[in-house]
């Protein structure tokens, strides 16, 4: 009936009562906002207010005047109001807009109300348009929506905006209390809070589900009963699976959640509130973030103990694995086995040796190649001292050239005996294993190391003294390890030195200096290039093990530049080459990195 009894909209009923006071009131105004936060109770409220012959000093309609009487009995003949959702029709708004030539015969104004007036089709928005363009002096439009983004833009220029704030869950509690103290009917906060979340915002919502919960309660709401009558999962079996996950126990979670699905809940509705949960548990954690709590006092009390005893790192691995769990919930053929698993891997998070909670990786192409490489080196670090490493160094090679990634994948036995075994319908991967078996004897008898360093950007590295020769396959595989391992700063260069193709200029021999030539595609490029220049010879020396090497950067010419492929053209060429690679990544499942 009056602006002081509107919840939760102080900002704008202030700004409503100061515009009655001045009498400076516009031709137009948009209430929107979501639904049940009283746009159109205060439309309402502003239309009688603005006709009330005396109204209060603070901007009240007097409630007492012949205005306010012929109001509050619904006879009034100067207010309108109009559900745009059933009169969405020209010839409807057409007859509303006739209504407005006809000067009020009580009042100052005709105040023209319409609700959910986004529902207005396109011609009736272009109907109504003319008119609040120009509108008498004696009318004014208040509209309401819930979707303001489907108003014509025209139409929100000429109007006065007003945005609604849903109802926080305090606000929803403190006026269901006032309601049931005038109703005389006894609660439980902790009750109220359940009725103001499920309202999710809406304080109409919030006070029908209060008139239910009411009724079932006969006069005495309680915790229990309203959990009951609104099918809610108690907030205990939440705080429960977070403890037994903490804990490690699987058994006595499996358990709890299949008294909960006995119970008739449904699996997706749990990981939908158990991540709920968990986001409050994580909000409690930090002072700054505890005022996002939309719960009760005693509940906040309880996400705060609850939130010392778990890690910061099991509640972000949680919720990342129930979002996971949340999107592919409706795609699931068995959504129990799915809710299982994403508890289980919740319950395995804390586990030292934890391998489970990470969740499923897909295999990618390029670390399998990268691990098999590194492999080698790792077994020398563990196992092996620098002095031996040196002296099997000094000793001449006999086993044979160290090939690059590319040729590895001709020596899997892909090329025409690939065919074959396509005509039998399974990929046999014996051939495959023996050229990796002898890729990691290759790589120990070279010492072809990727090592896992950083890109040195100073260029001042430590001293390489050694001069050992190289081929071309290892300075591809060096130069593009080195690609990898650039800074994040430098990821755009590190890209397209990807794409380059170095070559061994000046074959290293002895008394002969090894120089390695770079054809790059533009001056720019080579300006980027020359600017770590000293970074890149510097890892060239240390990873090849010659302190000679030096760096010729040299721009392309017409008759040189060429189409450069990216990884994934680079791939389906090879496809395109050998269908032995396409079934490979089918059958293995790989993909490119």
């Amino acid at each position: 009936m009056s602006f002081d009894t509107v919840v939760g909209q102080t900002a704008l009923t202030t700004t409503l009562k100061n515009a009655v006071k001045s009498g400076k009131l516009a031709h137009a105004y948009l209430f929107c906002g979501p639904r049940g936060v009283g746009k159109t109770t205060c439309a309402r409220i502003f239309a009688k207010a603005i006709n009330c012959q005396n109204p209060t000093a603070e901007g009240e309609a007097c409630g007492e005047c012949e205005s306010c009487q012929s109001f509050n009995e619904q006879r009034s003949l100067n207010i309108f109001e109009l559900d745009a959702a059933s009169n969405n029709s020209v010839e409807h708004i057409k007859t509303l807009m006739e209504q407005t030539r006809i000067p009020p015969q009580v009042g100052k104004y005709k105040v023209f109300i319409i609700d959910e007036v986004h529902m207005l089709s396109t011609a009736a928005f272009n109907a109504f348009l003319k008119t609040l363009e120009e509108p008498p002096a004696h009318v004014i439009f208040i509209l309401a929506t819930t979707e303001k983004h489907k108003i014509l833009p025209t139409i929100l220029s000429r109007c006065q905006i007003y945005d609604f704030e849903r109802m926080t869950v305090q606000n929803t509690i403190n006026h269901l209390k006032e309601v049931a103290e005038k109703e005389g009917i006894g609660y439980e906060e902790e009750a109220l809070a359940v009725i103001a979340e499920k309202a999710d915002g809406g304080m109409r919502d919030a006070l029908s589900i209060f008139d239910q919960a009411a009724s079932f309660c006969q006069g005495n709401i309680t915790y229990k009963k309203v959990i009951e009558d609104l099918n809610v999962l108690d907030s205990e079996y939440y705080f429960r699976i977070v403890d037994l996950s903490i804990n490690n126990n699987v058994s006595e979670l499996m358990v709890l959640l299949n008294d909960i699905i006995g119970k008739g809940f449904d699996g997706g509705l749990l990981i939908q509130g158990l991540a709920k949960h968990v986001r409050n548990v994580l909000m409690a954690k930090d002072p700054q973030t505890l005022p996002l709590l939309e719960v009760s006092e005693q509940q906040s009390v309880r996400y705060q103990e609850q939130a010392k005893k778990a890690d910061t790192r099991f509640l972000y691995q949680a919720l990342r694995l129930m979002n996971q769990c949340d999107m592919g919930y409706r795609a699931s053929s068995n959504k129990r086995l799915l809710v299982e698993l994403t508890l289980i891997e919740i319950a395995q998070i804390t586990q030292p040796d934890d391998g489970v909670g990470s969740g499923r990786k897909p295999r990618r192409l390029k670390n399998l190649f990268k691990n098999l490489m590194a492999a080698p080196q790792r077994r020398e670090e563990r196992g092996e001292r620098r002095e031996e490493r040196e002296k099997r160094r000094e000793q001449p090679s006999t086993q044979p050239e160290m090939k690059s990634a590319p040729q590895v994948a001709a020596a899997v036995g892909l090329e025409e005996s690939g065919k074959r075994k396509e005509e039998s319908g399974k990929l046999k991967l014996s051939g495959i294993t023996t050229s990796w078996s002898n890729l990691r004897a290759q790589s120990q008898s070279r010492k072809m190391q990727i090592l896992p360093g950083t890109f040195d950007e100073s260029g001042k590295g430590s001293e390489v003294i050694e001069k050992l020769p190289f081929t071309q396959d290892e300075l591809e595989l060096q130069w593009m390890s080195m690609c990898n391992r650039m800074p994040q700063r430098l990821s755009g260069i590190g890209a397209r030195m990807k794409n380059m193709n170095p070559i061994i200029h000046t074959p290293p021999s002895e008394g002969v200096a090894p120089v390695v030539e770079v054809v790059v595609p533009n001056e720019i490029i080579k300006a980027e290039m020359d600017a770590i220049k000293g970074s890149i010879v510097k890892t060239l020396q240390i990873h090849l093990h010659n302190s000679d090497i030096s760096l010729l950067l040299r721009v392309a010419e017409k008759q040189e530049q060429e189409k450069v492929l990216t990884r994934s053209q680079q791939l389906e060429v090879m496809g395109q080459q050998n269908r032995s690679v396409v079934k490979l990544c089918k059958d293995l499942d790989l993909i490119l990195a």
